[in-house]
C-alpha cells in the first residue's frame, strides 16, 4: 500500500467513531484528555498535516497554517459538531506559512520574509486567486522565522520578526520584535522590543491591550528561563530579551551590557521550555461565566528538557488587567513520557467552543462544554 494511503488507513481506524447525532459524529482521540467536570473533547479534523495557526473567516471557513509542509488549508463552515470530511489545500510551496488571519473576505498568509494576501477567498476555495504580495522586506532567516499574525483593534497586521539565535544581539533592529503594518503593506514599524520569539498573541476584549506569549532561551538548565505571558499597553517597550529572561534572570552574556533604562517584566512566568505559542482571549458565551476574558494557551511542549513538560493547553486567571494564576486545562497529549500530539494554537469559535491545532497529529479538536446536572438531592 502507498506509504500516504496507509497513513490514512491508520489514522481512520485510531479516530474511531464515538458518538452520533443524526448524520454527525465524533470521533475519539488515541489518549485520554482530562478536563475540568462538564468540559469534553473530541476530534474537529483529523486530516489536516502539520496544522499550526488557525483564523476564522467571514462565513465560518477556518483557515490553517503549517510549517514543514508548506501549505495552507480550508475547512469550510459546517454545524461545530460535525467532524470535517474534507479539508482543502488552498496553498502549496511556501516557505513556513505558519501564520494566517482574515479581514475584509481576504486571507493573509505569512511566510518567512513576506505576507501575502487571497483577495475573495471563501467565495474561491476550490480554485483560490493568485496571491498578492503585501509586503516581502522581512528579513529571510529561518531561525524562529515562522510568524504568528493578527489584525488588531486599530486595523493593523501585527508581525512578529523572532530572534534568528538562541540568544545573540543582532544589529538589524527588526530581530526579536514584533512589528506592525498597514493591510496594504504600507507603514510597517516595530512595535515592541525585546521579544525573542513570539508565535501567539491577543488583544484583552475589553482594554484593547496586547497580551503575547514568548519562548525563553535555551541551555540555561532544565528549570531556567520560563516561557513568558507578556503585556504590551502601548508601543515602544521593550521585553527583556536577550538580557534578562523572566522577571529577573540575568543572560550570562548579555546582562552586562548596555541594555534600554527600562525593561518590562512578564505579567505571569510559565512553564521552562514548555514552548508556549498560540493564545486567545476567551470570548465566548458556551463556557461558565469564570471562564469569561481569561487566557488560554497552548504548549507545545519541550524538546530538550530531560524530563518533557507541556503538551497541553493551560489557563492564565486574570483579575482585572492583571494576572493572577496559571493551571492546566486540557492535558494527555504527554502521555507517561510519550508524545502523541502537540497542541500549537487556539480558535474560539462563534458558538463559544474552542479548537486546539496539533502539528504533530495533523489534527484540530474542538472543546465544548455541558452543564452537569445536580446530584440528586442538590440544591
Amino acid at each position: 500500500m502507498h506509504p500516504i494511503k496507509t497513513l490514512r488507513f491508520l489514522l481512520a481506524h485510531l479516530f474511531l467513531l464515538a458518538a452520533a447525532t443524526g448524520c454527525n459524529a465524533a470521533r475519539t482521540l488515541p489518549a485520554a484528555i482530562t478536563l475540568p467536570p462538564g468540559f469534553s473533547i473530541a476530534v474537529y479534523a483529523d486530516n489536516v498535516p502539520g496544522a499550526r495557526s488557525m483564523a476564522l473567516g467571514a462565513k465560518g471557513t477556518l483557515f490553517v497554517g503549517s510549517r514543514g509542509e508548506g501549505k495552507v488549508y480550508a475547512l469550510a463552515d459546517r454545524n461545530s459538531d460535525q467532524v470535517a470530511d474534507e479539508v482543502i489545500t488552498i496553498a502549496k510551496g511556501l516557505q513556513m506559512p505558519n501564520g494566517v488571519a482574515f479581514r475584509n473576505g481576504s486571507l493573509y498568509v505569512a511566510e518567512v520574509s513576506r505576507v501575502l494576501r487571497y483577495d475573495a477567498i471563501e467565495e474561491r476555495l476550490k480554485n483560490p486567486p493568485p496571491p498578492v504580495v503585501v509586503n516581502d522586506s522581512f528579513p529571510d532567516r529561518t531561525h524562529h522565522g515562522w510568524k504568528f499574525i493578527r489584525f488588531g483593534p486599530d486595523g493593523r497586521l501585527y508581525v512578529p520578526v523572532g530572534a534568528p539565535c538562541n540568544v545573540c544581539e543582532e544589529k538589524d533592529p527588526r530581530f526579536a520584535t514584533i512589528m506592525r503594518m498597514n493591510p496594504d503593506g504600507t507603514g510597517l514599524e516595530i512595535f515592541a522590543n525585546g521579544v525573542r520569539n513570539t508565535v501567539g498573541f491577543d488583544w484583552h476584549p475589553r482594554t484593547g491591550e496586547l497580551w503575547f506569549t514568548d519562548n525563553g532561551r535555551d541551555w540555561l538548565g532544565n528549570d531556567l528561563p520560563p516561557d513568558e505571558l507578556n503585556r504590551a499597553p502601548r508601543s515602544g517597550l521593550h521585553f527583556g530579551f536577550p538580557y534578562r529572561h523572566g522577571r529577573d534572570i540575568p543572560d550570562p552574556e548579555f546582562d552586562a551590557k548596555r541594555k534600554p533604562d527600562q525593561l518590562v517584566a512578564p505579567e505571569m512566568e510559565l512553564g521552562p521550555h514548555v514552548a508556549a505559542l498560540g493564545m486567545r482571549f476567551y470570548n465566548g458565551t458556551m463556557f461558565p461565566e469564570r471562564y469569561r476574558n481569561q487566557i488560554f494557551i497552548a504548549e507545545h511542549g519541550s524538546w530538550n528538557r530531560s524530563e518533557r513538560i507541556g503538551y497541553r493547553v493551560v489557563l492564565v486567571r486574570l483579575e482585572g488587567n492583571r494576572a493572577v494564576s496559571y493551571e492546566p486545562f486540557a492535558e494527555g497529549w504527554l502521555d507517561n513520557d510519550k508524545v502523541w500530539g502537540r497542541p500549537v494554537d487556539v480558535q474560539v469559535m462563534p458558538d463559544g467552543s474552542l479548537l486546539v491545532s496539533d502539528d504533530k497529529a495533523g489534527a484540530i479538536y474542538r472543546i465544548s462544554y455541558r452543564q452537569q446536572p445536580l446530584a440528586h438531592g442538590a440544591q
